[in-house]
């Protein structure tokens, strides 16, 4: 053999050796990631957040030009570039069907943004199974000086009771007389309750975080109808110390909803269409 097939030998095998390497790299790197297949609703954005990972960094890993992705494609999801917030002091909980951050923000006694905050989420998508740190120091305590009592019939106005009296027809016109009471007293029950503000109009009109309304007929307009004879009886019952709902700060008709949130209080009890809760 010759000088010359001597170095092209040793030229062919550098290259494949070269080869070699890059394919043994590739397969390391391929080791170190997750594989999805993206189902109908999916985005890259939620996608990235279910993962802890950048929408930049699936992008590059898939070769990705724009967002556009479709039920069925196959996405790596690559690892060692998690934006998960650094731990904090609080305690965990996991995302079960129908919560949402405001529901959780309410039931842990905190508030929404500092759910966000805990858990570096930019919006309030969460999903089923997501793990979230429910941050410490937040929590929202009755307030000492509201006594726990209800004042006394004197303490309220006619204009507090024509307003509680069209939110039990709107809430209550077709359930039972004792129903409508049962719903005018858990609005004064929440008054009593010091988590919730201190007044008829202010309990009614509470709207948290500027979007969640307490009683859907203030966000559709049914609270301004005027009250029926009934339901202006029902609530004068409530006014004077009568209630049917056994102390409930709520209510909800099951065949409307299915939020797991409510559906997970204490029942106190039910009266016609309606589930009375704490």
């Amino acid at each position: 053999m010759n000088a010359r097939t001597n170095n092209n030998s040793k030229h062919i095998f550098t290259v494949a050796l070269l080869a070699a390497l890059i394919l043994v790299a590739n397969a390391a790197g391929a080791s170190a990631a997750t594989v999805y297949r993206v189902v109908a609703g999916d985005s890259l954005f939620f996608i990235a957040q279910r993962y802890g990972v950048t929408v930049s960094a699936i992008r590059g890993a898939n070769g990705l030009v724009g967002d556009m992705i479709y039920p069925g494609q196959t996405l790596t999801i690559p690892n060692g570039v998690s934006t998960t917030p650094p731990a904090q002091s609080g305690t965990s909980y996991t995302v079960k069907s129908g919560d949402s951050l405001f529901l959780i923000a309410r039931r842990h006694g905190t508030t929404v943004d500092a759910l966000k905050a805990a858990n570096g989420l930019y919006s309030e998508w969460i999903y089923p199974g997501q793990l979230l740190v429910i941050p410490s120091g937040t929590t929202i305590s009755p307030d000492p000086n509201r006594g726990g009592t209800i004042p006394s019939r004197g303490a309220w106005s006619q204009s507090d009771l024509t307003l509680l009296a069209q939110l039990v027809t709107a809430e209550a016109g077709g359930e039972p007389y004792e129903g409508q009471v049962a719903v005018a007293a858990t609005v004064l029950n929440r008054i009593s309750s010091g988590l919730y503000p201190n007044t008829i109009p202010e309990v009614i009109y509470q709207v948290v975080d500027g979007r969640y309304y307490q009683y859907s007929p203030v966000l559709d307009g049914r609270i301004n109808n005027a009250p029926s004879s009934t339901a202006i009886g029902a609530t004068r019952e409530a006014l004077n110390g009568r209630d049917p709902s056994y102390g409930a700060l709520g209510f909800y008709n099951p065949s409307k909803t299915s939020n797991y949130w409510v559906r997970s209080r204490t029942v106190t009890r039910v009266i016609g269409d309606h589930v009375f809760f704490k």
